[in-house]
């Protein structure tokens, strides 16, 4: 009966989960041994326990990463139970438990977060008849990716703008700075043309009215970490 190598079936999870997201025009997970280490001890938990769940320890996966010292701006978690009578060869099992997360819509939106940068596997066998595995998917994005920019409205008037497809309404001469752990996008509806830009780090974004009474956009990514040009639609 053929058994798995776990730790190369751990290696083949990351390297199918990362072609899928290349499918989807998504960047690829860098392996982080924190993460790593929070989920091989859930995966060793839950195979010991027989529980299976996302708060089976009466904590959820942030308060794990957490524990483990990933300091986090977000987390997503994948849970796969693999049993099967004849055994598995490792990138089956590695293939079971991804092909399973791809037809779970939850799971694969966990899979295909934009947010995410990073990934850590544990895997775990459980006690049973027939050879049975936990897999345990962690998907972060580090605190130190935080980021906030700063949007200025030099008009006399309220404007609307949106924010990761939030609609926000700021009053004149009014300034807010948001921060935020998710990479989005400002868009200014009234402006013209309708603007959009990608949020960075630092950034300033100022509304005001010119001559015409036309709103315009300026942009200040003099102190950002990363700049872009405009997107107008």
């Amino acid at each position: 009966m053929p058994l798995p190598d776990l730790p190369a079936t751990q290696t083949a999870i990351i390297e199918m989960t990362n072609a899928f997201r290349a499918e989807q025009r998504l960047g690829g997970l860098q392996r982080n041994a924190t993460l790593a280490l929070a989920a091989q001890r859930y995966a060793e938990y839950l195979a010991s326990t027989g529980r299976f769940a996302h708060d089976a320890d009466g904590r959820s996966p942030a308060d794990r990463i957490s524990a483990a010292g990933y300091k986090h701006c977000s987390v997503a978690e994948n849970l796969a139970l693999n049993q099967k009578s004849t055994g598995f060869e490792t990138r089956e099992l590695a293939r079971s438990a991804v092909e399973g997360w791809k037809g779970s819509p939850p799971h694969r939106r966990a899979m295909l977060d934009p947010g995410v940068t990073e990934i850590g596997i544990g895997i775990a066998k459980a006690p049973d008849t027939d050879p049975k595995y936990i897999s345990v998917q962690l998907f972060g994005r580090p605190l130190s990716m935080r980021y906030s920019f700063r949007i200025e409205n030099a008009a006399q008037d309220a404007i609307a703008y949106s924010f990761s497809n939030k609609e926000h309404t700021l009053p004149p001469r009014a300034i807010v700075t948001i921060a935020s752990c998710q990479p989005g996008e400002i868009l200014f509806p009234a402006a013209r043309p309708v603007s959009t830009f990608a949020a960075r780090q630092g950034g300033v974004y100022r509304a005001l009215r010119d001559s015409a009474g036309v709103l315009r956009i300026e942009v200040n990514l003099a102190g950002a970490v990363e700049g872009v040009a405009p997107k107008t639609r």
